[in-house]
């Protein structure tokens, strides 16, 4: 210990101010009831580990308000000394051992909550050993049977695995059909697993009415409807209103604001009349989802469910709203496996080019692995998977031909990606062609309706350097372009997010 009290401890430097740093202590001496005798503790060496582990220990920044520096030392010197007593000192990975400081809060901390929890009149009452934590994972120390200690013997006499009770704690938490403790015992008295205690909470379960509020199981329920009143089934409107608001239901809906299915037969005619007429989108479509919201909460799935869903799947589509259109052909594929009527092939296909605009390869191969033949050889979807087919290939003259032919309303979702098609077939003309192609050839590959739309097309992606004109017309300059088309290629190949 003289040896280590002469070598001076370099204190870490620190950036908050520029005072001297305090004088770092040598690491505390042994007590003298250690097994070290008295000669070797003057020549002790050290472990570089043990010096720094001291140094961290007074190090300013490391400092705790609330700790003094008399409960640090303390607290060290019986750390090292416990580690010189267990012969672990060279052993212990002092890097990673808390700092004394660290340790004094933490058992301060657990001091609290043990108390908390055995003032606590709900809790049983429970004797906790308080240790040093952090401490004796590494610090390991084994108490002599010289040395007893009363207080953690008493402790250990009264710990919960000492119970005088014949089961496990875990036995004891089993609840057994006859309600009778095993083996022929008497219930212990005062015991939380009860046969009380348990009667009362099967009778608490088994009328989720009578218990309080916050232990009943949660259910909707709405301004009209008293606390007492469960739903039998599903409801029967009475609403006899043609146009209703959609608004979100936050409880059980009252029969007085739900239409009955004669009335929701009329509202779909007339809001087909509403939309020939006005074609106010946003007035329909609230309109329609409170018709789909009254069949809903119905149960209504016939015939006249799906050809509202099929109805408002197409104006949506038409509108270019995706997410009204796909939460329609959702319902639609539901309606459609219980063999309800509509038109199952037509939005087959429409879920086929759909895909090919978010690119979803997983979900298009899961659809063509479950197709039929009769499906197959169906128009409208022999059509969508010849379109998937030039895709694939990347025929994009066929492509093209497919797309100013397309049946039903697919032209509206084909719409929707053919812009990033004209691109891709832009970019392998400007790689085939050389040293240019006339504007009105890009005009009738691309199946644009005009060379003014092809051209304004070239424009849009900042291809106008490349667009010349001469006495036989305008022509697309390819040796120039190259691979100019590539940048704006990527940028609208990127995924489409799944609506």
């Amino acid at each position: 210990m003289a040896h280590m009290q002469n070598m001076p401890l370099n204190a870490r430097r620190t950036f908050i101010r520029s005072v001297a740093p305090e004088p770092i202590p040598a690491p505390p001496a042994v007590p003298a009831h250690t097994t070290t005798n008295n000669t070797d503790r003057g020549k002790r060496e050290w472990p570089p580990s043990v010096r720094s582990y001291v140094q961290r220990s007074f190090a300013e920044e490391n400092t705790l308000p609330n700790i003094s520096r008399l409960e640090m030392e303390t607290k060290l010197k019986l750390i090292i000394s416990q580690s010189v007593e267990a012969g672990t000192l060279g052993h212990m990975d002092w890097d990673q051992l808390p700092l004394p400081q660290v340790m004094i809060q933490n058992e301060k901390k657990q001091t609290e909550y043990t108390t908390q929890i055995s003032s606590s009149p709900s809790r049983p009452k429970v004797i906790h050993t308080l240790t040093h934590q952090g401490t004796n994972e590494a610090l390991p120390k084994k108490r002599k049977p010289s040395d007893p200690d009363p207080a953690t013997d008493a402790a250990i006499h009264n710990s919960p695995w000492r119970s005088t009770d014949s089961r496990s704690l875990f036995e004891s938490r089993i609840s057994y059909p006859d309600k009778r403790p095993r083996n022929g015992a008497a219930p212990e008295h005062g015991s939380s697993k009860s046969s009380q205690v348990l009667d009362g909470r099967k009778k608490r379960f088994e009328n989720t009415n009578t218990a309080p509020i916050s232990m009943r199981p949660w259910r909707p329920s709405s301004i009209n409807e008293s606390p007492s009143e469960e739903p039998k089934g599903p409801i029967v409107g009475r609403c006899q209103d043609l146009e209703k608001k959609f608004f979100r239901l936050n409880g059980v809906p009252n029969p007085d604001n739900v239409r009955p299915v004669a009335v929701l037969e009329k509202t779909l005619e007339h809001l087909k009349s509403k939309w020939k007429q006005e074609r106010n989108y946003f007035y329909i479509c609230d309109q329609f989802k409170s018709l789909r919201q009254d069949l809903t909460v119905q149960h209504i799935k016939n015939g006249f469910s799906v050809t509202a869903y099929e109805i408002h799947a197409r104006i949506a589509l038409e509108q270019g709203d995706l997410s009204e259109y796909n939460q329609c052909q959702t319902q639609l594929r539901a309606l459609y496996a219980q063999n309800l009527g509509g038109h199952p092939t037509e939005f087959l296909a429409y879920r086929i080019l759909y895909f090919l605009h978010t690119s979803n390869r997983t979900d298009m191969n899961d659809l063509l692995a479950n197709l039929t033949r009769t499906e197959k050889d169906d128009p409208v979807v022999r059509h969508a998977l010849d379109t998937r087919s030039a895709l694939a290939l990347g025929n994009y003259h066929r492509f093209f031909q497919l797309y100013l032919d397309t049946p039903k309303m697919g032209a509206y979702l084909m719409d929707m990606f053919v812009g990033r098609e004209r691109l891709s077939a832009l970019s392998v003309i400007c790689r085939s062609y050389k040293p240019d192609v006339k504007l009105r050839f890009v005009t009738e590959e691309l199946g644009f309706e005009s060379d003014d739309e092809s051209a304004r097309f070239v424009c849009d992606h900042g291809g106008q350097h490349y667009l010349e004109e001469r006495d036989d017309g305008v022509r697309l300059l390819t040796s120039k372009a190259l691979n100019f088309f590539e940048t704006p290629l990527k940028a609208a190949s990127a995924p489409k997010p799944v609506i």
